[in-house]
């Protein structure tokens, strides 16, 4: 398995440069084939558009100039797509078409970026494809050289460290982070899963330490975060949880915090 193919998110956000130059670095990185998808957040859903007096085409063409240009410096493959009008079935069609997403971080207080939540909630749920969530802050120019896997043995788990395979070869160090349930027999069953996972990566050449701790709901989510500031991880993988409350997904406690609080890129996959 190996990324041949990637699409980043673009807007009208100060942001949107970080996951531009994020994209491309993955791009070259695999020698992929990079997808810029313009999408302002102001469509996500309609709002009053942000203090600014130009056009929305004057902003899509600023924001694919911007693309092209980084592009052809870093003699990138790459294409530009700006479906319009655009809705869920839209993005999720194009992002399908993708072998990894790059999106972003919700940004508090930036009415471009309000409804980013649901979009990338929506993105990683519907389009079967993972996504890396880049933070509101901090440059990330060399991701994935030290790697922690979130792992509790669900499906959701599973297939997060199977897509980010590509990325774990080439990391320097990957650690696994278990969250062991507080009951004795289930602990045990879990400590034998960890052993099991760590074993199924060094088939694939991936040599992984491994750390547990005990936590309860919401808690899940600080102690991965903290254990990834402990072991300097500049990349999280997780499995992607929500349920769906009428016509929408609402996202898990886990993944919420992790969206919430991240200060370095999360992998997440569904």
């Amino acid at each position: 398995m190996c990324y041949k193919t990637l699409l980043v998110h673009l807007d009208d956000s100060e942001r949107c440069a970080v996951r531009r130059a994020f994209a491309l670095d993955l791009a070259e990185r695999f020698d992929a084939h990079l997808i810029g998808f313009y999408l302002p957040h102001t469509a996500w859903p309609a709002r009053a558009p942000a203090a600014d007096s130009r056009t929305p085409e004057e902003r899509c063409e600023l924001a694919r100039t911007q693309f092209l240009e980084a592009a052809a410096r870093a003699g990138r493959s790459v294409e530009w797509r700006a479906p319009w009008p655009c809705d869920a079935v839209v993005a999720t069609l194009h992002a399908r078409h993708a072998d990894l997403l790059v999106l972003g971080q919700n940004e508090n207080g930036d009415r471009g970026l309000q409804a980013s939540e649901r979009f990338v909630t929506h993105l990683v749920m519907t389009a079967a494809r993972p996504a890396i969530v880049v933070p509101q802050a901090g440059d990330f120019p060399a991701p994935g050289q030290n790697v922690l896997i979130a792992w509790d043995g669900s499906r959701e788990a599973a297939r997060a460290a199977s897509d980010a395979l590509p990325l774990l070869r080439r990391a320097n160090a990957v650690s696994i982070e278990m969250i062991v349930p507080h009951r004795e027999s289930a602990r045990m069953r879990a400590e034998e899963e960890l052993l099991d996972a760590a074993a199924w990566l060094d088939l694939h050449g991936i040599y992984a330490s491994f750390h547990e701790s005990a936590a309860r709901g919401f808690e899940t989510g600080a102690a991965i975060l903290s254990r990834a500031s402990d072991v300097h991880a500049d990349l999280i993988v997780a499995g992607a949880y929500a349920h769906a409350r009428i016509e929408e997904r609402v996202l898990g406690g886990v993944t919420r915090t992790l969206l919430e609080s991240m200060t370095v890129p999360v992998l997440l996959s569904h």
